[in-house]
Parts: C-alpha cells; structure tokens; sequence
C-alpha cells in the first residue's frame, strides 16, 4: 500500500493510548521490542486467511473465544491448559453438530490490554487512571501500579511468548489427552432442563462423532494434530507498531498475533487504529454495534478491503437482544448490496452486559444464548450464513455470568468472581453454550427439528 508505514497511524485520531510520563523509556521499549523475533510466521497468518474465506463460503465454522483480559500471573501450565481443553470441547461439539471443520482461534497469548470508558477511577475520594491491562498498569489501586510503564510491553511479548510455546508444545504432545471426552467434567448436564438433548448429542459424538473422517468434507479427525491460532484487540498501537514486520514480498504482517481486531471505541474512520489496520496483510476484524449505520461499515469495509479479498475481513457484530433485529438486517443489505463476502460473526456477549444491584458486571447466559440464536435466523432468511461465533470465556469455573445448567444467580456471583475486567462464560457454560449453538445451527438448516430451548 503506497504511503503506508508501521508508524502512519501516528498522524491519525488516536483514542483509548495510555499515557507515559516517560517518552524516552517508551521510546527505548518499542526500539528493544522491534528488534526481538516474531511471535507468528507469515505461513500460519495466511493459512487462517485461507480457513476465514472458506468460512464464508459456509465450508468450515469460526470459533473465538478466551478471556477478556489476559493476566501475566495467568501465564502458568494449569491456566494454558484449560483455556486450549474448553475450546477443544466446544469445537469438538461444533464439529460434529455441525459437520464441518472449526476453526479455533483463542484470545491468548496477546489480549492484555483493554478500552475503557473512562480514563480515571474514583475510590473513596481518591482518583487515579483506570485498570487498562496488564500491556499497560496494574490492577491495585495505587499510584505507583496505575502508572502506565514501557516495561510491561516487553513483559507483554515475553509471556505471549510463553504461552504460544506452551500451546504449541501441547499440540504437538498432547492433544488427544486434552480432547478425550471421556476424561470432560459434564456433572452440569443433569441440572439442565435440556440434559435429555445434551445426552442425544454426547451418545452422536461417542458412536460416530469426530473420531472418524469425513473425506467428503475433508474434516481431520479431531484427535489428530491440529491447529489453534490467536488473537487480540489490535488496542495498544506502539505495541502493534513494534511488531509489525515487511515480508521479502513487500506485504507488511503484525507478527503479534494471526488476526488483529478493532473494536466498537476505535473504528472511527479516521481513527489511527484504522489508519494501521488497513495497511497490514493479516485477516482483520472490525466490531460493529447499534451505533454502527450501514453507510459507516461501507466506508469500513473499503478502507480495510478495497479489493474485496476472500479471507480478508471478518465483521463481528455486538448488538444485544433487544437490539439485534433492529440493526443486523440493514448492514447485511448493505455489505451482499456491493456484493461483498466478509465473514460474519457474532458477538453475543458484549451487548448482553449489566451492573448489577451488586456492583457486579455480569452477563446472563439466555440471554447470550437470545442474540446468538436471533443472528443466526436472521442471517439464513436473508440467505446468508453465520459463519463464526466470538465469546469471553475461560476453562475454570468461575461465577460471573448468570444462568446456565446451574443456574448461577445474582447472589452467587460473588463466590468466584475473578475478572478484572468484563464477565466471562465458565467452563460449563462454554460447553453448554456448544451445545446449544449445535442444535441452533441444525435447526436453520431443517426447520422440521423442534425447538431445543
């Protein structure tokens, strides 16, 4: 792209930076950090371009999914593991329901910084700047951890670094443990008052479920070697900017993740966040919201994909439930009206948020469940597809989001309530959550199956 470089975004509308009371220690940290070795290989960044185009031609199926804001002291075996084991199960589940490949793509092993709504927290009188991640501050309400420090960056590549090499190890070594259904904790599936259904589908997976090939639809077995890759909110644009890297072919790649995104408080159009997004030749998200007209994600979608590539660019939509039936048809109209092929995702978490009486933020399971479902009917009336799906969730059992198998409720949250920032699924919400997009998925394609809710 003529005119582009790493640092064009510098020129731009810049929102949601943290601001260092030291230039020249950033300075110092972007200069070490842009010299260290990249985190992914071009290959593997064009390989996912390749899996999201087939995705959107309705051939294989998107799942995203991991914490909303990783934490450094996460970076252990135990965390690592049960965040590739639950996306494992769910696209274990997906792939049978389904019958086609999953696509896995963990937010891991990048996501540690995040927007706020506000720059500065008032406790008890006292005001200092907001918890922005790990990339950036601390989470303990003092100035000395508030204060934005260069030095997480390369703390920040250091244990992106860690946790894809220990991903990768676990492929490479243990990848039928971890995907043995035999060995998964599904005690909530008797709470249910779907456990009928959800049995149905486990006696699917174990008398003819991934374990055997589908050559027609070249699905590899699930307990065979396969591959997951990351992603993060493309937020801190020093940090993108550092690991930005020109191929011998000229192509500019951000070598910190496989797909960056951009979300609803940075895709102004003459935002930097896009000012750098467009000239980069990974696979782009864009979120889109109620505040999003269909005018605004044209303007997006030529910006970041003016040629219309397959593979390209992914819309990931963030509505609500109340909100989904009002906003989502006229952005489908608009992008199939220029005859574009994005894939389209949906993000039932976000617009599903609330405070409660509590103080906790939270999020309820049907209601996820609501917008996930209404995104899907709307997608195939209009003779399209859904062709992705994007949750917060983690693979330990947490309280955060209420409803469920289990049915978690407001005066449970507090028992283990761990996110910093914004709820997260749990395990057994996640699984189920695979469950139930299964039987949603079959049901668009044959309205004879009853309703599963």
């Amino acid at each position: 792209m003529l005119n582009w470089h790493p640092k064009s975004w510098q020129a731009s509308q810049v929102s949601q930076q943290a601001k260092y009371p030291d230039r020249e220690q950033l300075d110092q940290a972007i200069k070490e950090l842009s010299g260290l070795p990249p985190l992914v290989s071009e290959l593997e960044i064009d390989q996912l371009k390749q899996q999201i185009a087939r995705a959107s031609r309705g051939e294989t199926f998107v799942l995203q999914g991991g914490d909303c804001a990783e934490l450094f002291r996460e970076c252990n075996s135990n965390s690592i593991e049960n965040k590739l084991k639950i996306l494992l199960q769910m696209s274990f589940v997906l792939e049978k329901g389904l019958n086609k490949p999953i696509v896995k793509i963990g937010r891991i092993a990048g996501q540690y910084a995040k927007p706020r709504s506000s720059e500065y927290e008032t406790i008890n009188g006292v005001t200092l700047p907001s918890y922005r991640g790990d990339l950036i501050n601390q989470s303990e309400f003092t100035q000395q951890a508030r204060a934005a420090s260069p030095d997480r960056l390369l703390k920040g590549y250091s244990f992106a670094s860690l946790t894809l090499n220990y991903l990768r190890t676990l492929f490479d070594n243990q990848y039928q443990e971890l995907s043995d259904f035999n060995a998964w904790d599904l005690d909530f599936i008797g709470f249910s008052p779907n456990k009928e259904d959800y049995q149905r589908q486990l006696n699917s997976l174990k008398n003819n479920g991934s374990y055997e090939c589908n050559m027609a639809l070249q699905i590899t077995p699930f307990h065979l070697k396969d591959r997951i890759y990351t992603c993060h909110e493309a937020l801190h644009l020093h940090y993108e900017q550092a690991l930005t890297r020109q191929s011998k072919k000229g192509k500019w790649y951000n070598m910190s993740t496989h797909m960056p995104w951009v979300g609803m408080r940075t895709n102004q159009l003459d935002s930097a966040h896009i000012e750098y997004i467009k000239g980069i030749d990974n696979p782009i998200a864009i979120k889109v919201g109620p505040n999003t007209s269909a005018t605004q994600l044209l303007h997006l979608a030529d910006i970041i994909d003016p040629d219309n590539s397959p593979g390209r660019l992914t819309i990931i939509t963030r509505f609500g439930e109340n909100n989904i039936y009002r906003h989502l048809p006229q952005l489908v109209n608009a992008i199939t009206g220029q005859k574009r092929t994005p894939l389209w995702c949906c993000d039932p978490m976000h617009g599903n948020t609330k405070v409660t009486g509590s103080g906790h933020k939270t999020r309820n399971f049907d209601a996820v469940l609501s917008e996930l479902s209404s995104a899907i009917e709307i997608h195939h009336t209009m003779g399209g597809h859904l062709g992705g799906v994007h949750f917060e969730l983690t693979g330990e059992n947490v309280s955060e989001c209420m409803g469920g198998a289990r049915n978690i409720e407001e005066k449970d949250l507090a028992r283990a309530y761990k996110s910093l920032v914004d709820p997260r699924l749990n395990a057994e919400q996640s699984l189920e959550m695979a469950f139930q997009i299964s039987q949603l998925m079959q049901r668009s394609f044959n309205p004879a199956i009853s309703n599963f809710r």
